[in-house]
Order: C-alpha cells, then structure tokens, then sequence
C-alpha cells in the first residue's frame, strides 16, 4: 500500500480533474500548479502505483506513448490534435462494427481515435 503524500493527491487530483487523458508532463505541470514540489520521477511512480491498484487506465494511442485517465470510464473514444497534441474524450460510438469483418471474423473489441485540430488549435 502506497503511503498518502500531497504530492501523490495532487497528481491524483491533476488526472481525475483533467477530464481527458494526460500525458506524464502534463500530469506534472498540472500536479505542479498545487504542489511546486514534485519531479517527473514522482509523475512516473505514482502512476505506476495508480496502474497497478486499478485506478488509473492506460490510453494506448497507435505510434505514441500511453497518456492516463481514471479506471471505470463508460466506453468512449478520443480525439488527438495534430498541432498541442492534447488528447480529448468524444462522447459517441459508431456501433455494430461488426458488419465491417470479414465473413466469418469474430469482432471482440475496437479502438477508435480520430486526428485534426481541437477548438484552441483550428
């Protein structure tokens, strides 16, 4: 059981207020706006430690490092701006992928991420 530090709580916080998934760097500088003591070591330990008590969930991007969000989300998609590289939830699924495999495929799962410019950037 990992110990309750401010710096462990404000990373806690930094991720569950962020209501998008967060990249290490930008849990830091968040968590950093509440406790100006924390390094990216710091960043990293606790998320693993979030990981692994199944608080936090691993959004997995194809070609990019993972980016973290809180356990327990509803399915959902994500949008990734090409110009901040932000990462954002969109709401909505396309549904009854399945007519799109092959005959005779078993579909069990999809990812789905869409690319452009977020409000800021466009």
């Amino acid at each position: 059981m990992e110990r309750k530090t401010v710096q462990r709580q404000a990373i806690r916080e930094a991720i569950e207020e962020a209501s998008r998934p967060l990249s290490p760097q930008e849990v830091l500088d968040l968590a950093r706006a509440r406790v100006k003591r924390i390094g990216i070591a710091t960043v990293y330990r606790t998320i693993k430690s979030l990981l692994a008590e199944g608080v936090l969930k691993a959004v997995d991007l194809p070609g990019e490092p993972p980016r973290y969000e809180p356990a327990g989300k509803h399915h959902h998609h994500h949008f990734r701006c090409r110009t901040c590289n932000k990462v954002y939830e969109i709401e909505g699924c396309p549904k009854d992928l399945k007519r799109m495999a092959p005959r005779g495929f078993r579909v069990e799962g999809h990812d789905l991420v869409l690319y452009g410019l977020c409000a800021g950037c466009a």
